[in-house]
């Protein structure tokens, strides 16, 4: 989880991305940020995220993130 931290942190800084259930739908992550965050994903955890896993809901929270991360690692 820290790595995820790290790369939203670096990505939407201003963002209280540690407690926010709404970080789409409020507009914190707008599109360019959310391919930047996909790519940053995908090379940090080794991962390919397919597009129809890119939706509000397993964006819309660090822990809809890596509730993601970990569903991707053990398809592998």
């Amino acid at each position: 989880m820290n790595e995820l931290y790290e790369i939203l942190e670096d990505i939407i800084p201003e963002a209280d991305y540690k407690t926010s259930t709404s970080l789409v739908k409020d507009g914190n992550l707008t599109s360019f940020e959310l391919v930047r965050l996909v790519t940053q994903i995908n090379d940090v955890f080794d991962l390919s995220i397919p597009s129809e896993e890119i939706t509000p809901e397993n964006f819309d929270s660090a822990e809809a993130m890596y509730r993601l991360i970990e569903r991707l690692e053990g398809e592998e």
